[in-house]
């Protein structure tokens, strides 16, 4: 029988009854008369007191001498003991050895020395089974929940959009190529294409959670090259309409991730407190305010970004964006210099990027020439826009990246199970 109660679910009123459990030996304790062993599962951890008198030589000896991180089933009484965490201990008569973990472990588990993050995910397997970091895929999960049940509460459908394209998503070379058949294909950047599609197919509201992929040479502790992101696109709406959906859906994530109370405290932070509506500011505004670390026209670098949060503190909009700067999906704004797009900030670190699309056909082919790139090779995504495409906006959002924020990790890696960068394949 392995399924059987688990570590951190054991009450007051289990005590005095038998029972059984399962997990990892995490730690053991050895006095000379009685031994303290560590047993640990993804709920918690309970100690099992070994006493030699009750037990035996024999026994007493091969179970305490069982090499850490071995699985083991247990069966005994559970006890109140206040000087046991929890407040409970188990006083086991059996003991089966499931599987006895090699020695030494490729990475300890409890031990005070930190290893270096690339010695971690090269044991990921280790990694993983330590409270802090498995407590990142815990707000993950919560994170994760609250989008899809949010975007649905806000009548959106879940699609899903191809990964292999024939062309680049928003221009430029940042895509992994690859043989497809006789031709040559790309991984996806984004969704962003297909999305629009979808508007001209009368589905209104659509959002994707999947994988996107870009060849950027990244080596900064914010960017990967196969990231989760959050999709949405809405017809007939706006730059304004969209950012509310934003900021509805991050309000909702943060009170998901309120409540993980125990998780927020193995990780040793508090919730993050939203009130909305977020504060918006300009490019322009966010220009005067990098005081002189970057001009008008330039994309904002995180030494301007850094000097901006200083005084937004959270999350806040950047809106009014110079056209120059945004794809050639992005529709202008009455004033063409500028654009009906805008980046979703938290402190210093960009969220995401969205706007209003372009829904004219003539001007979208003028876009596309705009930025060097022939309208030919994307017919298959200018023939909607032919017959009647309603005017609609939309954005996308790193699943990782708002993971990273509300975790509080400072590093990206901590929050992908295998995470891929530049010089990472396996495991």
């Amino acid at each position: 029988m392995f399924y059987t109660r688990k570590c951190g679910e054991i009450e007051p009123s289990d005590f005095g009854s038998e029972q059984t459990l399962c997990g990892w030996l995490q730690d053991t304790r050895n006095l000379g008369g009685i031994a303290f062993i560590q047993l640990r599962d993804i709920t918690g951890v309970i100690q099992l007191t070994l006493l030699k008198k009750k037990l035996g030589e024999e026994k007493f000896k091969s179970w305490t001498n069982i090499n850490r991180e071995s699985i083991v089933l247990v069966r005994g009484i559970i006890k109140e003991n206040k000087e046991a965490p929890g407040d409970v201990e188990m006083l086991p008569d059996n003991l089966e050895l499931l599987n006895e973990a090699e020695t030494p472990l490729p990475l300890g588990v409890i031990d005070k020395i930190d290893s270096e993050i690339e010695t971690r995910l090269n044991a990921r397997y280790m990694d993983l089974r330590k409270k802090d970091i498995a407590a990142n895929f815990q707000i993950r999960a919560a994170i994760s929940g609250a989008v899809h049940k949010h975007l649905r509460r806000e009548k959106f459908l879940e699609v899903q959009t191809p990964k292999i394209i024939a062309s680049a998503t928003e221009g430029g070379t940042s895509l992994f190529e690859m043989k497809y058949f006789d031709r040559t294909a790309y991984l996806a950047q984004s969704p962003q294409l297909y999305k629009q599609i979808l508007m001209g197919g009368g589905l209104e509201r659509v959002y994707e959670v999947g994988p996107a992929f870009r060849s950027e040479e990244h080596n900064t502790p914010r960017h990967l090259n196969e990231f989760i992101s959050i999709d949405i696109e809405m017809s007939f709406a706006d730059d304004d309409v969209v950012m509310g959906v934003m900021e509805r859906l991050v309000d909702t994530v943060a009170r998901a991730v309120a409540k993980e109370t125990k998780t927020l405290e193995t990780l040793g932070i508090k919730p993050i407190e939203l009130e909305l509506p977020l504060p918006r500011i300009t490019y322009d505004e966010a220009v005067e305010m990098a005081n002189g670390k970057v001009e008008w026209g330039e994309d904002l670098s995180m030494e301007a970004t850094r000097v901006i949060a200083e005084e937004m503190n959270g999350f806040y909009f950047i809106t009014k964006w110079p056209l120059s700067l945004k794809p050639f999906y992005i529709q202008p704004d009455e004033d063409p210099k500028y654009s009906k797009g805008f980046d979703f900030m938290y402190n210093e670190v960009e969220m995401t990027s969205g706007g209003q699309r372009v829904h004219n056909v003539d001007l979208l082919r003028k876009r596309l020439k705009e930025q060097g790139l022939d309208p030919e090779g994307f017919n298959h995504y200018l023939d909607p826009f032919r017959y009647g495409m309603p005017p609609h906006a939309g954005w996308g959002l790193g699943l990782d990246r708002l993971t990273m924020i509300f975790s509080g990790a400072k590093n990206i890696r901590e929050c992908v199970l295998f995470p891929r960068d530049r010089n990472r394949l396996t495991p």
